[in-house]
């Protein structure tokens, strides 16, 4: 992430319309104008059943997008996905293992879009890209997400077994981008790519405009404010490149020293 400063495309360049729910109807997308494909149904009419981990998933949706998120039970997501509790149990151990479900079903979302034609841009409008595209597969959710992020801001022990979620989901955001993950910084740009999101998401779940044109704005701010964050550090390991080595080496001479003594003290073979 530190490609020469540029101006960051404030459009969407290859932004899909915005997926609806699991089995749900298709969400409006003003930035499209063509009609989004029909649906697919089986023979008799009716569209095709969700895989139970899905429709475990959308159960919860459909539930936090209408009552508090503290006032749903397991039992009522396995009567809302029409599932007994046992088989809910199969599929999930607890109510905020089903909310990581929809990180993995977004992040499907999103790998599966082509991104192809951002190939040859800049580091940031990948990144720009694929996370306004994360956004998007957000929308048709947006309702029970805003209730969600609300009743979760008092539980620390949730956001941080959700952290651990976002940063699996992040890692693979990273590589659609074209970002490595690997090596000594690796785990400080995924963090770091976790709490910028965080921070557009909170500035998305207020933004009623449909061009997203403050959310848009955070987005460009963070990308580059990391950008810079990424460019100190990379400075610093490279200034400590020779302190690391001599430490290193210290390291290994005290290792090789112990192991001498230690053969020293062994009494000798007969």
């Amino acid at each position: 992430m530190t490609e020469p400063k540029g101006p960051t495309k404030r459009t969407r360049k290859a932004a899909a319309p915005a997926p609806a729910p699991l089995g749900g109807e298709p969400a409006a997308t003003p930035e499209r104008d063509e009609a989004p494909a029909a649906p697919q149904h089986d023979a008799a009419g009716a569209a095709p059943p969700l895989p139970p981990r899905e429709a475990a998933v959308e159960a919860l949706m459909r539930l936090a997008a209408e009552q508090p998120w503290n006032d749903i039970e397991v039992g009522d997501i396995a009567r809302e996905a029409g599932m007994s509790l046992g088989e809910l149990r199969e599929l999930f151990p607890s109510k905020g293992a089903v909310l990581g479900g929809l990180a993995r079903i977004i992040d499907r979302k999103v790998l599966e879009a082509d991104g192809s034609d951002l190939a040859d841009e800049p580091t940031r409008e990948r990144l720009f890209d694929v996370l306004m595209r994360r956004l998007d597969a957000m929308t048709p959710y947006k309702p029970a997400l805003r209730r969600i992020s609300y009743a979760l801001r008092g539980e620390p022990f949730s956001l941080l077994a959700l952290n651990g979620v976002m940063v699996n989901s992040h890692r693979y955001m990273l590589a659609a981008a074209g970002i490595d993950t690997e090596g000594p910084l690796g785990q400080v740009k995924l963090q770091g790519v976790v709490i910028a999101f965080a921070r557009v998401t909170q500035v998305w779940l207020e933004d009623e405009d449909p061009a997203l044109a403050r959310t848009m704005a955070r987005l460009d701010k963070e990308i580059r404010s990391g950008e810079r964050f990424m460019e100190r550090a990379e400075d610093v390991r490279r200034l400590t490149a020779p302190l690391r080595a001599i430490g290193r080496s210290l390291l290994d001479r005290r290792s090789r020293t112990d192991r001498d003594e230690a053969a020293g003290d062994e009494p000798p073979r007969v």
